[in-house]
């Protein structure tokens, strides 16, 4: 009799973690999902024909791993999109005729196929557009002018030859690389705006993981190699992923990729449970032998026994849900661990106010940006995507323009209490009021909202380890993703902890090092081992 693992979330980690289970072991998963969607916080919600992907998913990663993973499971375009302007597509430094072969899907005629997409975002602020990350050019010292750019340069040189030696804050990470002036121009407000606290508030873990080695000199050097050389490979392995130029993209938009291996696991075998919400883990020793969970649909509580359980749930609902057996010491941690919520408004639009005004050509002449930070102070918008530009086939009638707009906040705050018809007005007002949409030009809009998008670092953290060592010390038990582990993983980190985890029960590791170290420093351990 084959053995079974539980897997709480059918989200990139729990998704990758069944299909490596069923591709190399004779494991059988089980997956319980609390919603009736497929990828988690990387799902695409169509709303009339058009999709949404909610916060932005570029498949791109510097682990030839993940981006081979990827294109096993969509393979890479065989030729041009409905809005393609690529003349050639390379990939380890070779042309598109390599990769690319006569028989690549034709994305006008088949949908599982993967794109390649140009990358573009930007910085609005000041009611003018800045390069992402930004960069000292011409227009930039233009944009902001001589006084500003001076204190700029002059508090950046300041930085560098007397560098923070206590860095706690992400206060002092940001200052330590990029400058006082240039992080209170473009990170102090803004990062209020996404995390609802200070730089002073919030640990400098946050910089370490989602900076990583960027700084002002990198971004420079990089924008004067790339006017005599540019990296047209798609994995980009001398480019900060921050500065990377290309992506992969699905057709259809991130959910394309986990509806498709959600199929794929079920036919080989695997059960997926949704609409299920896990309501106990029973702990007997050093291992958890059962799980118990309510089935929204049936309406009946069930339970099930496992011989290896993966977490991607929150920590904190994870740890209730092991009841009177966790220390008081943990329960308390984790209780106290805090999230940052979501809300995207989707607006239909027959055109922009803002103009592209870029050398880059795009379908319709739209502007040609994945997404753009909206920086300014008098709105709480944080981010603005252009999902024409994700993927043409993304929206229903490419003559119209689709937008997200993403705003950040917690349950039960300001934002979070407005009505739907209400919050979609104020969204509407917010762009209308910083010139870039004529709010007579909205057709169509929707919202969604997002509970625990991003694990906090603040608070309870500092604390985490006390969880951490607890869970470890379950034998049987793995926290792989973002919510899983409390951490801010991108999507490949979280694919990463699962593969970690399926690769330690296959050898017999009882170590899970490995796994938390993922996704702490500028290259991921597993590019080292099979890169």
């Amino acid at each position: 009799m084959s053995k079974i693992a539980i897997i709480i979330g059918a989200g990139p980690a729990g998704l990758t973690a069944a299909y490596e289970l069923i591709t190399k072991t004779d494991i059988k998963p089980i997956i319980i999902e609390k919603s009736n969607d497929i990828g988690g916080l990387s799902k695409t919600v169509v709303h009339n024909g058009n999709r949404i992907d909610i916060g932005g998913h570029r498949f791109f990663s510097k682990s030839d791993v993940v981006m081979k993973w990827w294109q096993n499971i969509l393979p890479l375009q065989g030729s041009e999109s409905k809005d393609d302007i690529l003349k050639d597509i390379y990939y380890q430094n070779k042309k598109s005729s390599v990769i690319i072969p006569a028989n690549g899907p034709d994305p006008e005629k088949e949908d599982q196929v993967m794109l390649i997409r140009n990358r573009l975002s930007r910085i609005f602020f000041l009611g003018k557009f800045f390069d992402y990350p930004i960069t000292l050019n011409r227009k930039t010292i233009s944009n902001l002018g001589f006084i500003r750019i001076s204190k700029i340069a002059f508090t950046y040189l300041w930085a560098q030859l007397f560098r923070v030696k206590n860095i706690r804050s992400l206060e002092d990470f940001f200052i330590s690389r990029f400058g006082t002036e240039l992080y209170k121009t473009f990170f102090k407000d803004y990062t209020k705006k996404v995390w609802g606290r200070s730089c002073k508030e919030i640990g400098a873990d946050w910089g370490t993981q989602r900076v990583k080695e960027l700084s002002v000199s990198k971004a420079i050097l990089h924008a004067i190699r790339s006017i005599f050389r540019k990296d047209k490979t798609i994995e980009q392995k001398n480019t900060d992923t921050s500065l990377i130029e290309q992506f992969m993209y699905p057709k259809l938009g991130p959910g394309q990729m986990w509806e498709t291996v959600a199929r794929l696991v079920e036919e080989k075998g695997a059960i997926i449970i949704k609409n299920s919400e896990v309501m106990e883990l029973d702990i007997a020793g050093d291992r958890i032998c059962e799980m118990s969970y309510f089935d929204n649909t049936t309406k009946l509580k069930n339970t099930i026994k496992g011989d290896y359980f993966f977490s991607t749930m929150p920590v904190k609902e994870l740890i209730t849900a092991m009841g009177n057996k966790v220390p008081q010491e943990v329960k308390e941690v984790a209780l106290n661990l805090q999230y940052r919520d979501f809300i995207t408004v989707g607006l239909l639009l027959n055109k922009l106010k803002i103009k592209n005004e870029t050398k880059g050509p795009s379908l319709g002449n739209l502007v040609p940006d994945n997404w753009i930070y909206i920086q300014e102070k008098d709105v709480k918008i944080g981010r603005l995507q252009i999902f024409n530009n994700w993927s043409p086939y993304m929206v229903a009638d490419m003559e119209k323009v689709w937008l997200g707009l993403e705003y950040f906040c917690n349950e039960g705050d300001e934002l979070w209490q407005m009505s739907d018809a209400d919050f979609m007005q104020f969204a509407i007002n917010e762009l209308h009021q910083i010139n870039i949409i004529d709010r007579d030009e909205v057709i169509d809009r929707t919202i969604i909202r997002m509970l625990k998008t991003y694990p906090d670092y603040f608070g309870a953290y500092e604390q985490f380890d006390v969880v951490s060592d607890f869970t470890n010390q379950l034998e049987n038990l793995f926290l792989i993703g973002r919510n899983g582990m409390h951490k801010y993983n991108n999507q490949d980190h979280s694919m990463l902890t699962a593969m970690a985890a399926v690769d330690n029960i296959i050898k017999g590791e009882k170590s899970k090092k490995n796994i938390w170290e993922i996704n702490t420093e500028a290259d991921f351990h597993e590019t080292k081992k099979n890169g």
